[in-house]
């Protein structure tokens, strides 16, 4: 910033609280912190440590007398200082888990697309290294040492040992965050390889399983009562007889694929075969005639036999039934808790009907929403679709790279980035039919959040001098947008600063929001070209943690890793209506 003319905002802060000055003292510049950031617990002690990040160790002048303008602003762009989010947990959170939305993976063994690619254990470990807390594993029979396999049924994946996945599991569950990391199964074994699965994950996990005290839970417990703890979630095991010929009697060869053994199902549902699949794939199997994997169960076709105590004792969070109409299956059980697995279609549209409905069942109950089976490359839907009506889990592709996933990642940089969200209340409270919350209805604003761009640093040392163009350096602009219930989505963007790595934008642009709750800003770079503009960076943050003032806005990558150096500096500033 040496050779550019500061932001008029910046200079007329750094002169009001330096009080003219050329330097802004450490009282003065604390002042500043308190008074014009609303940063309260800030302290001189912090400050000592912050202006050592800045002017290093040598330079004890500028510790002793203070801050010129130009080190000012390098104070404003220390983004673990200065960042536009808390960094610790700060939601309560000793509330039912379904009061939360929960980081949550699909197939989170695929290291690629939905057909072909290999099922591994490193897919699970670099989510939980994000703060995923939902992980979810498709468990068939196999020939192998484990004798159960992880991978995705009646394809070409490649699978991966069950033993790998839950020693990887134990191993990362709780590096990013201590809060409980839920496993959803999709059971495809025989009542001799649950009881297997039951000894291998009370082995391998050992004090970390939860274990529940009754067989039905009346209510979830809560993410604090969880801490360190790994929950299993799957439709619990039918009684029936106790076979294990992959092709008894009763069975239907339509369900085995490659001789694997019949399908026990969970209860995903998943109409991954009947919702577009190539046909090559779909001539493998006909099952999707003939209802869903939860529908197809074998535990259906030999009743009158008791299975695997440990098996069932294991599953906390129990999912619902498949069979029945969705506003049957969205009917609230007074007595009971469940999880109910939909896809992203089946949600849309059961919203446009009964959206009530799914709201007050998410009230107690935990629903889950899924990617159609369209989403053969692993791509990703709009996880609004899914939070309006109060789904605690969408379940992302991790390795589905893009916008989607860029607004997943938004959300759960919230509350110190532990995987877990509080619901806003107007979907955990119980109201009257007038006044239940309805996504699709226009409400009165209520907040209006007003964003400045200031300026951008860091590509020349995060990129190539020939990155974005071969003979010039690059033509940066910024779109800011926001993200959530229909009504309050909008994008702008910044005019183009021509041939500099260091733009000043210095514009501001407003959003009045109905659901400022549900609201995620969405920020992108770009650098303009004759052809296809060149992605220079990206983040999204929810708007209800913004901190308010100046602040340094990191940028990340499309995977969602934070550059080194790139960021933004950014003014936020609220103002709320009654």
């Amino acid at each position: 910033m040496k050779n550019q003319e500061p932001p008029l905002d910046i200079k007329e802060a750094f002169h009001k609280f330096s009080q003219g000055g050329v330097q802004m003292s450490n009282d003065q510049l604390l002042g500043f912190i308190l008074e014009h950031q609303g940063d309260k617990n800030c302290t001189l002690m912090d400050l000592e440590v912050l202006l050592l990040q800045i002017a290093g160790n040598s330079n004890t002048a500028t510790r002793e007398q203070g801050l010129s303008q130009m080190y000012f602003i390098n104070f404003l762009l220390l983004d673990d200082f200065n960042g536009p989010l808390k960094n610790e947990v700060h939601h309560d959170m000793s509330a039912p888990l379904s009061h939360y939305f929960m980081y949550t993976g699909h197939n989170s063994y695929l290291t690629g697309n939905q057909l072909t690619s290999d099922c591994s254990d490193e897919p699970i470990i670099e989510a939980l290294q994000q703060g995923v807390r939902v992980i979810e594993l498709d468990l068939w029979p196999s020939t192998n040492e484990d004798g159960i396999k992880v991978v995705h049924g009646r394809t070409l994946t490649t699978p991966v040992l069950l033993t790998k996945c839950l020693e990887s599991i134990k191993k990362y569950a709780f590096v990013k965050s201590d809060f409980p990391v839920i496993l959803t199964l999709e059971d495809h074994l025989t009542p001799k390889l649950q009881a297997k699965f039951s000894e291998k994950a009370t082995q391998i996990f050992g004090d970390m399983l939860y274990y529940p005290q009754t067989d039905y839970l009346t209510e979830f417990p809560s993410p604090e009562s969880l801490k360190n703890l790994v929950v299993i979630s799957t439709k619990p095991p039918k009684e029936y007889a106790h076979s294990d010929s992959v092709m008894d009697k009763g069975s239907n060869n339509n369900h085995v694929l490659n001789g694997s053994e019949p399908l026990s199902g969970e209860e995903e549902e998943e109409e991954l075969w009947n919702e577009g699949l190539a046909d090559s794939m779909a001539k493998l199997t006909t099952e999707e005639n003939n209802g869903s994997d939860e529908d197809i169960n074998i535990c259906d076709l030999k009743p009158n036999q008791q299975n695997a105590p440990e098996y069932k004792h294991l599953i906390a969070i129990h999912g619902g039934k498949s069979k029945g109409s969705v506003k049957d299956r969205l009917k609230a059980d007074s007595e009971v808790v469940k999880r109910l697995s939909l896809s992203e279609k089946k949600l849309k549209s059961a919203s446009e009907t009964h959206g009530r409905d799914i709201i007050r069942f998410t009230q107690r109950n935990i629903l889950r929403v899924y990617p159609k089976g369209e989403r053969i490359k692993s791509t990703n839907f709009r996880p609004h679709l899914g939070w309006m009506y109060g789904a605690q889990m969408v379940a992302f592709n991790m390795q589905g790279h893009g916008k989607s996933l860029w607004l997943m990642q938004g959300m759960f940089r919230a509350n110190g980035g532990c995987g877990y969200v509080k619901k806003p209340e107007f979907l955990i409270q119980t109201n009257s039919n007038e006044d239940e919350f309805d996504p699709r209805r226009i409400l009165q604003v209520k907040r209006t959040l007003r964003v400045k761009v200031y300026l951008g640093v860091g590509w020349r040392s995060d990129f190539g001098p020939t990155h974005f163009d071969r003979f010039s350096p690059p033509d940066f602009y910024t779109k800011v947008c926001i993200v959530g219930v229909p009504a309050d989505c909008v994008k702008k963007r910044t005019r183009v600063i021509k041939d500099n790595w260091l733009p000043v934008w210095d514009e501001e642009f407003e959003f009045p929001l109905t659901v400022p709750d549900l609201a995620l800003l969405r920020i992108e770079v770009k650098d303009w070209d004759q052809g296809k503009d060149d992605f220079a960076g990206q983040t999204c943050l929810p708007v209800s943690e913004l901190r308010l003032g100046f602040r340094s806005v990191a940028l990340h990558d499309r995977k969602g890793k934070k550059f080194k150096s790139v960021k933004l500096l950014m003014r936020f500033q609220l103002e709320t209506f009654d």
